[in-house]
């Protein structure tokens, strides 16, 4: 049967549409729905016979060539109507290279080793991992660089230009990673880094090779390059100023005391002397009585230092003890598992277990006035915490009831015996309540859409609360930790029992995923990317558990850590 073509009156304006007899009234309401933007369920079209229906036989309504009909509503105001894409959709196998990098969720570059460089890959895949980094690095431009150096940087040569900025060949790889998925030659940048500091240039007992180094000092040395080269402005307006990134995002400071161990030169009159330090990296100390990082990061904060006592007129042991004042947004933790042996006159490796957390609390290590403002937060936040994972678990538990897979008895017989006891104290008080007469009838029952919606509105009251704890000054500083908390990001391990052998890798916890819509990055999915020079491959959450050490396996070396952000309103004002 032919098309019959009609003229569809709607909001003023007339639409000329084709109506193909033998679909039915459904398949029209969806054509108009492609040229007014009505959904189908708020069309209302009068025909012959009344208001359209979905199951209506078009071929049965009479309609004649040119006839007008009537469409009443009016667009729901979300933006579901169709649309051509604004950009054209392109298929994996028709993307370039750079172009399948980037797509979101693709495996990330490695880096091929030059040579006993698995210490420079590592430190390097583990710092690309603090995005703030990347950016930064983006907006780099060497005063030095001459018209050939940026020339050469589209191409990742512009070391060839400027062989000692390793900053720019920082910034020129990176960019050369983002652009393929496979293995890359970091040849500029290993060169760059020879340069500056001709440690990294030394060659093996057998004279032929390079010298395996210690990836800590890679990290420290790449941190010293960065820090007084990458600048940016803080504040704003006439009260902003430059600043070092790294002594942003990455340094902390101590409130430090250093006193003589020996009563005497107290009662000499020798007084404590006080300092405030900063620091790049907190040392994880290890000895026979460490088995947790708490244990080490909590020794890393004392030392020892001999020297002269005027009050005693002798060298005499100080302590010195430190607090920190600061936390910045990205903490760096060191594992000092490599130990000069004298007996053998090499570095030798601490084998000892050292567990880690994949959730630090810095909290206790803090000076006593950064507690009073941290202890509030932190604790809110683990309240906050519990009350979202009960509405998750609720939620996971009325999809398994109407899907059919429990009931509430199983699930009654499920629960803890704590959480038991806690449901029947609480009906309890509750019934001690409820006057005696009152009736059934008069009781009222909340669905558990409601009893969801309560819960979400109270944990949104409790996030508002939460922002009203922080120190406004605390807040102002975006480069800091405001929670006390921080999540575990980078490791850098060590396989081998010899600082000047073995083989480095390292672990970047992966980002959950882009929101097509919001750009807001979903839940994370728990799994790591481990890179092993130009090997890059996809690992479970329990890989790393297997990491504290213990033997010649990997070992943790470096941890990365990022602060536990507070919470964004505007995003949750939004889903209330």
């Amino acid at each position: 049967m032919d098309a019959i073509p009609v003229v569809v009156k709607h909001a003023g304006k007339k639409y000329e549409v084709e109506v193909d007899p033998t679909s039915n009234g459904e398949t029209f309401k969806y054509q108009l729905f492609s040229i007014t933007g009505v959904e189908p369920e708020r069309q209302k079209i009068l025909v012959k016979g009344g208001q359209l229906k979905d199951e209506a036989d078009m071929s049965k309504l009479g309609l004649k060539p040119n006839q007008t009909i009537m469409m009443m509503g009016t667009p729901s105001g979300a933006t579901n109507a169709l649309e051509r894409p604004k950009e054209k959709i392109k298929f994996l196998e028709d993307m370039t290279e750079a172009e399948q990098a980037q797509v979101e969720g693709a495996t990330p570059a490695g880096l091929q080793n030059l040579g006993n460089t698995c210490y420079m890959n590592s430190t390097l895949q583990t710092l690309r991992s603090i995005p703030e980094l990347q950016d930064e690095l983006l907006k780099y431009s060497a005063s030095s660089a001459g018209p050939s150096s940026q020339q050469f940087s589209q191409f990742g040569l512009s070391a060839l230009g400027s062989s000692t900025d390793l900053t720019a060949s920082l910034r020129d790889l990176f960019k050369q990673m983002s652009l393929t998925q496979t293995g890359f030659p970091p040849m500029m940048f290993l060169n760059a880094l020879r340069t500056a500091f001709p440690q990294f240039a030394q060659k093996a007992k057998d004279g032929q090779n390079y010298a395996q180094q210690d990836a800590e000092e890679a990290w420290s040395q790449i941190i010293s390059q960065l820090r007084p080269k990458l600048k940016l402005k803080d504040g704003e307006g006439e009260q902003a100023k430059d600043i070092s990134f790294i002594d942003k995002y990455m340094s902390g400071k101590f409130d430090s005391v250093m006193e003589c161990d020996e009563a005497a030169a107290k009662d000499g009159g020798e007084e404590p002397v006080p300092s405030e330090d900063t620091f790049l990296k907190l040392n994880c100390h290890i000895n026979g009585e460490t088995n947790h990082l708490r244990d080490g990061l909590a020794a890393g904060l004392k030392e020892q230092i001999e020297k002269r006592s005027e009050a005693l007129g002798r060298d005499a042991i100080y302590t010195k003890t430190s607090r920190i004042s600061r936390l910045p947004k990205y903490l760096t933790v060191h594992f000092m598992r490599f130990d000069w042996r004298k007996t053998t006159n090499k570095k030798a490796k601490i084998m000892k277990k050292v567990t880690f957390p994949q959730e630090l609390d810095a909290v206790e290590y803090c000076t006593d006035d950064l507690k009073k403002l941290l202890i509030p937060v932190r604790d809110k936040i683990r309240d906050i915490r519990k009350e979202e994972v009960d509405v998750e678990r609720a939620r996971k538990r009325q999809k398994r009831i109407k899907s059919g897979e429990e009931t509430e008895d199983s699930l009654q017989g499920s629960k803890e015996p704590l959480q038991k006891k806690k449901e029947a104290k609480e009906k309890k008080e509750a019934d001690a309540k409820a006057p005696e007469d009152t009736e059934m009838k008069d009781v009222e029952y909340k669905t558990d859409a409601q009893i969801e919606e309560e819960r979400l509105a109270h944990i949104l009251a409790a996030k508002k609360e939460l922002l009203e704890l922080v120190d406004q000054k605390l807040a102002a500083d975006d480069g800091a930790n405001a929670t006390g908390l921080y999540e575990l990001r980078g490791i850098i391990t060590h396989q081998g029992a010899s600082a000047d052998s073995g083989h480095y890798t390292s672990f970047v916890k992966k980002e959950g995923a882009k929101d097509s819509v919001t750009g807001k990055r979903k839940p994370e999915d728990g799994k790591w990317w481990w890179f092993n020079d130009d090997k890059v491959s996809e690992v479970e959450e329990d890989r790393i558990e297997t990491l504290s050490g213990g033997g010649q396996s990997h070992s943790a070396l470096i941890l990365l850590y990022k602060a536990v952000p507070l919470p964004s309103i505007e995003e949750e004002d939004k889903k209330a």
